[in-house]
């Protein structure tokens, strides 16, 4: 956004040039999205297969997954595709929108801005990597042994791209929890001594929704709850740093006068 709240800034732009501004930089993502899924989309099936992979695992020998649709051995992979550009071109995307609103910041917010950002990317990155490499296997090895006897385990592959694109955005958005804590804290909404406060309340909370994403089995669940809770001490560390880092211009400001 180019409109100049920055005092070290004079100049100021129309409505209409912010919406060209903006129009453009949207198109700009859209066209990132696109030639991401373009350069992939010939290796569609091989992205489906390594996803996949946890629960290919697992299955029982000479087993595999079927398709109920008869345009799901096209669609499927097609939409995982999507998906995965969607997620590549995240950084780039975020760039886009930090170009947009940094005109509009003090010196100071964009020096903190640009860690954030970073940060977000990485830690949703992060959550999707621990969802696929780290949880799949046990979710999926829970889920076939508990089949009734006589029962074959064949999942269909629209169903489980829906579940596996369920779980990383929801491991994603997890792993954003220091940021959103931070961002509390830095704002002045809540301090870091009252979340510390309400901390067995957030353990329960972590357990419950990694109870209501997970199978049920303490293990699994365990598995969500617990990195979910260590990411909200992480916030908290954060936001004590920068709590200090604010009082100490307040305090030489005081001593001054």
């Amino acid at each position: 956004m180019s409109e100049k709240t920055n005092p070290e800034s004079s100049e100021e732009l129309t409505i209409v040039d912010h919406l060209i501004e903006l129009r453009d930089r949207i198109l700009k993502s859209i066209l990132a999205i696109l030639l991401l899924f373009l350069s992939l989309f010939y290796f569609s099936n091989d992205i489906y297969t390594f996803v996949a992979s946890p629960l290919l695992e697992v299955l029982p020998e000479n087993m595999g997954m079927i398709a109920i649709d008869p345009t799901s051995p096209f669609f499927a992979p097609f939409k995982l595709t999507f998906y995965v550009s969607l997620f590549l071109a995240a950084p780039y995307i975020l760039y886009q929108l930090w170009s947009f609103i940094a005109p509009g910041l003090y010196q100071s917010e964009k020096a903190l801005a640009i860690p954030l950002f970073i940060s977000s990317v990485l830690l949703f990155y992060a959550g999707i990597a621990f969802a696929y490499y780290v949880l799949f296997g046990f979710v999926f090895a829970f889920f076939v042994s508990v089949a009734p006897e006589g029962i074959m385990v064949t999942p269909d592959i629209n169903s489980f791209l829906s579940f596996a694109l369920a779980i990383f955005f929801a491991f994603g958005l997890a792993f954003e929890i220091p940021i959103a804590v931070f961002l509390l804290i830095w704002a002045g909404i809540v301090e870091p001594d009252d979340l510390s406060a309400k901390r067995p309340y957030v353990v329960v909370g972590c357990f419950v929704i990694g109870m209501l994403l997970t199978p049920p089995d303490p293990f699994t669940q365990s598995m969500l709850a617990l990195p979910m809770w260590a990411l909200f001490e992480l916030g908290i560390f954060a936001g004590r740093f920068i709590r200090r880092k604010q009082s100490t211009p307040e305090e030489s400001a005081s001593s001054s006068e």
